[in-house]
């Protein structure tokens, strides 16, 4: 009953603030589409850089699912600085994960994490810069996206809220549990003593954090109820930071693909423009600031026995549990194959998420002569029926930023 509860507690902190950022993000996904941002963000210099890192903090997009944005940027002539600056301040945080910040660890953490965003980004985007050696207008025309298609007020109302609420919840839901789980299980079940090892020590548990969370997966919003959980067991808030930062945003798919369209110098300055800007303001939090500023605002009610649940707020949870269950049973209902049509495989490399997931498959129904398409995420398998150009499939692929074997 006490993993329940603690399950329950942090949900219902979370759920309207979730909700509200998944509305927020569907109406910026629907009325301002991601081929404008890949338009204006295409430059060389600074300037580019500092755009492409504020345009990208408020992008509610996970650190794989920024990947296919970042690369028509760059295919539409947006230099290596500006779209490294980009891939770094975007899955950091987002519209929704600072709303859901501030629900369960307050003001203080939910300011800071847009502004290291930023930080990192632009750093790491100059760094990158300077060490370019080939001119961005070398890949224009290479990724042109086609003209947007004219759509009414009504229609792109709709969108936002399938995006929002579907394709969205669909992203990141399975993460956001996982997180939600994880941090239930470290709350009732690890001793208040167990983290005492790093209590006088933070740098030491920042660096143990990072080992953990660069190869771990986890979205924005969903390392917010684990960090929550691991300062409540006597970690620093600057430890926490780390965790929000580093988890979000690095992980070995990541870089791999990264490596491959920009090259290794830029991956390379990517993980680290991540690893060392969230140790800085790690420090920079449990040193520099007062301490009083990092206390969670669910720290007294998750510690003690203030776990009310308010009607709002239960009905928002009811209403995200359902948004749950719902792309969950979607996801894994699949069309019935086509016997009369030519059905080819593909293997698909770097699809880490339903959002890597939905990319692929719009890229690869694009192709002409597709007729129906079923990616399959937990084995990265593409089941693509009809009369169609394999190459033309691979192309496509590799273009969304995916690798693929036939």
């Amino acid at each position: 009953m006490e993993l329940l509860n603690s399950l329950l507690f942090m949900l219902n902190e979370m759920s309207p603030y979730v909700l509200l950022g998944f509305l927020i993000a569907g109406v910026m996904h629907a009325f301002v589409p991601q081929r404008t941002f890949a338009r204006h963000l295409s430059g060389t210099g600074l300037g580019a850089v500092v755009k492409s890192a504020l345009v990208g903090i408020p992008l509610p997009l996970c650190s794989c699912g920024v990947l296919p944005t970042a690369i028509a940027m760059r295919r539409n002539g947006a230099s290596r600085a500006a779209s490294t600056s980009f891939l770094i301040s975007t899955p950091q945080t987002g519209v929704d994960s600072i709303a859901a910040t501030w629900s369960l660890l307050g003001p203080a953490f939910a300011v800071l994490r847009p502004i290291a965003a930023l930080v990192t980004a632009v750093l790491g985007g100059v760094a990158v810069g300077k060490s370019e050696t080939d001119s961005a207008g070398q890949l224009c025309g290479r990724g042109t996206v086609a003209p947007a298609e004219s759509k009414s007020f009504a229609r792109k109302s709709l969108d936002a809220l399938r995006y929002g609420f579907i394709d969205l919840v669909g992203s990141i839901g399975g993460w956001l549990v996982t997180g939600l789980i994880i941090a239930a299980l470290i709350t009732v079940y690890v001793p208040a003593d167990f983290f005492s090892l790093f209590g006088s020590r933070p740098l030491l548990s920042m660096i143990a954090v990072l080992i953990i969370a660069i190869p771990m997966y986890v979205c924005a919003t969903g390392s917010i109820p684990i960090a929550l959980s691991l300062v409540l067991k006597g970690l620093s808030p600057g430890t926490a930071f780390v965790l929000l930062m580093a988890g979000p945003a690095a992980n070995f798919a990541s870089f791999t693909l990264i490596s491959r369209e920009m090259g290794r110098k830029a991956a390379v300055i990517y993980l680290a423009s991540i690893v060392f800007g969230a140790i800085a303001f790690g420090l920079a939090i449990d040193y520099l600031l007062p301490v009083e500023w990092f206390v969670p605002k669910a720290a007294g009610a998750m510690a003690g026995h203030e776990r009310g649940f308010g009607v709002f707020s239960s009905v928002c949870s009811a209403v995200l549990v359902s948004l749950l269950l719902f792309t969950l049973i979607k996801g894994h209902v699949h069309h019935k194959i086509n016997a009369t049509t030519m059905t080819k495989t593909y293997v698909i490399k770097g699809m880490n998420c339903s959002h890597c997931q939905a990319t692929v498959a719009r890229s690869i129904a694009s192709v002409k002569g597709v007729e129906q398409v079923d990616v399959n995420l937990s084995t990265g398998i593409a089941t693509v029926d009809g009369l169609h150009d394999a190459d033309a499939v691979v192309a496509a692929v590799r273009d969304a930023g995916f690798d693929v074997v036939r």
